[in-house]
């Protein structure tokens, strides 16, 4: 048996933009820089496929860990589990 869908299965709700803020896609979220130690919200840009994380870790928090390429390693907890995730700077908001 083949899996059924992709990574964005099921997320018509969880990761679709308020109506206020669809549009263009600042910059200075794009290019923005962290520093290793700092907490950093997932939270996902949904016009960007590039660099997101599966969806059972949207709304977490993390802290970030270092670099790989453009993207960042994020230490999240997912219930007992310590994990790590590669994401795009788009997908992190600074807490």
């Amino acid at each position: 048996m083949q899996r059924k869908g992709g990574n964005r299965r099921k997320t018509r709700s969880i990761m679709r933009k308020n109506i206020r803020e669809r549009g263009k896609i600042s910059l200075t979220k794009y290019f923005q820089e962290l520093e290793e130690g700092q907490q950093v919200l997932l939270k996902a840009e949904p016009a960007i496929q590039n660099g997101m994380y599966f969806r059972r870790f949207h709304g977490n928090v993390g802290k970030v860990v270092g670099k790989r390429g453009r993207c960042y390693e994020v230490a999240i907890k997912d219930q007992n589990k310590d994990k790590t995730v590669i994401v795009h700077p788009v997908h992190l908001r600074k807490c």
